[in-house]
């Protein structure tokens, strides 16, 4: 029997796909838990990589008219309660003050002060459409006054029962954009072009394919009247909702009193959107990219594009490899990638130089190169790319590698998109009948092995009855309803389930 290969992420993503991402997480040194349920230190190497996303997606932001503000932590409960239907669906999520000090209690224990108590709980920000609502009604009085285009970076909690760093965490990082238009065709645009945004930067940024959609009625956003969304397809064929652009009418403003005076005089409610992207990306592109040997960062956004590792196995030549690896790292720095220059690190810790590859490797970084003294004497370095296997190394002259590491960043960043769409629509089906549907989502089907789940497109007559029945059924939900594509207009078909249009 032919031994396994030896991989550096233990169990590998076919053993156990959800104990490997963990794994990815901790060696990769993106995040670990803390004291509080669901509560994450995000590492600086996790953190380079939102700051990258803050960073792209908020030029992005800056391109389509919107301004960064900032708004409080904390709701008062009164602004909660104005706006039924919302906070409905985040009740069960929030967290809520009620004190504002504590005291030493006879027990020599802290504790919240019975004099201390709130007259009004304050709830600590689920996401801020109440109390940006009650600060743009304030704002606005005239159209003149619109259209109020405003982002916020923040963060927020929602009370997580089923903690996974990155993906459900108690608290997290995102950014809610949050507008009000003067038509209904201002704010539906609004909320397309936002999606839009989300799909360029996932797509051309993280190297990601997504569906763009519509929410089915039962999976929109809390008040809102229409939710658009991204999906992602990760490695063990489910589903990740990437982005959400929410159309939410009147519904808001009429709870929050946005109200302005129209161009021939009248009253008229705001029409409003909001929208959103949170550090859940970060566990996305783990994901999507990492193999068993760690993470596999796409370029244009890795913290450090190229890690130049020295091995110095003598004292003699130590100064001579270093010398040649800070040269190369100036030379590199002269030149750009994507947006901004290329990003080197020299990596002179005192650990033997297959050591510090490995954690490079278990970090993803797009390039490695390792310079010796047999190097000083050839003029020449090996580099290895993370989208290849790891062994894998091409010998340049350090002139030529130079000229060509802008253009060796783009091949990886093209090659994991292209990847992770072959893998996508390897796993979609278009499905016609509901046996096919019901055999393609059967878990571990023993009859039919090539049948494994994924994504499935398939007709369906807008039933709530049918989609709850396959969500009870098989634990499948609609991720979305794909957007009109002039490009591949849908012809009009029968329900898989019903057999109605």
């Amino acid at each position: 029997m032919p031994h396994a290969e030896k991989t550096a992420i233990t169990p590998t993503r076919e053993q156990d796909f959800p104990e490997w991402y963990q794994q990815i997480v901790r060696v990769a040194e993106l995040a670990e838990p803390r004291d509080v349920r669901g509560c994450m230190v995000i590492r600086p190497w996790g953190f380079g990589i939102w700051e990258n996303m803050q960073r792209q997606l908020d030029a992005m932001f800056r391109a389509t008219g919107h301004r960064n503000a900032y708004f409080p932590l904390f709701i008062p409960l009164s602004h909660m309660q104005k706006e039924a239907e919302h906070v409905e669906g985040f009740a069960k999520e929030c967290a809520v003050v009620t004190h504002h000090r504590l005291e030493l209690g006879a027990d020599g224990k802290m504790r919240p002060a019975p004099a201390a108590e709130l007259s009004e709980p304050l709830v600590i920000r689920p996401t801020s459409e109440t109390i940006i609502g009650a600060t743009y009604a304030k704002w606005v009085q005239s159209y003149r006054d619109l259209p109020v285009l405003i982002n916020q970076w923040c963060n927020v909690v929602r009370w997580e029962m089923r903690p996974r760093l990155f993906l459900r965490t108690t608290e997290f990082l995102w950014q809610e954009g949050h507008t009000v238009h003067e038509t209904e065709a201002e704010a539906r645009e609004e909320t397309r072009r936002m999606l839009d945004v989300y799909e360029t930067f996932v797509r051309d940024r993280l190297a990601i394919p997504v569906f763009s959609g519509e929410k089915s009625e039962s999976e929109r956003f809390p008040g809102a009247v229409q939710t658009l969304s991204i999906e992602a397809m990760v490695q063990d064929r489910k589903a990740i909702q990437a982005g959400t652009s929410h159309f939410l009418g009147q519904n808001f403003s009429r709870a929050s009193g946005i109200q302005f005076q129209t161009r021939d005089g009248k009253q008229e409610f705001g029409w409003t959107t909001s929208w959103g992207m949170s550090t859940r990306l970060v566990g996305t592109l783990v994901m999507t990219h990492g193999d068993d040997d760690g993470l596999v960062l796409p370029p244009r956004i890795a913290p450090t594009h190229v890690v130049i590792i020295p091995i110095t196995p003598k004292e003699e030549s130590r100064a001579a490899v270093l010398e040649m690896c800070t040269k190369l790292a100036a030379q590199l720095r002269r030149g750009s990638y994507g947006d901004g220059p290329i990003e080197v690190e020299i990596d002179q810790r005192d650990l033997g130089g297959g050591v510090k590859s490995w954690e490079w490797i278990k970090k993803g970084v797009p390039l490695r190169v390792e310079i010796g003294p047999r190097d000083l004497e050839s003029g020449k370095v090996a580099v290895s790319r993370r989208d290849q296997p790891v062994k894998a190394k091409e010998v340049f002259a350090t002139e030529g590698f130079v000229d060509r590491a802008s253009e060796i960043l783009n091949s990886i960043q093209r090659n994991l998109f292209q990847r992770a769409m072959q893998f996508r629509d390897t796993n979609t089906r278009v499905i016609d009948t509901r046996e096919e549907f019901y055999d393609f989502f059967t878990p571990k089907n023993a009859s039919k092995p090539e049948i494994h789940g994924g994504f499935a497109l398939a007709y369906w007559n807008g039933s709530r009855a049918i989609e709850d029945e396959i969500k009870a059924d098989l634990k499948v939900t609609i991720r979305c309803i794909p957007l009109a594509d002039p490009a591949h207009p849908s012809e009009p078909g029968k329900c898989i389930f019903t057999g109605e249009p």
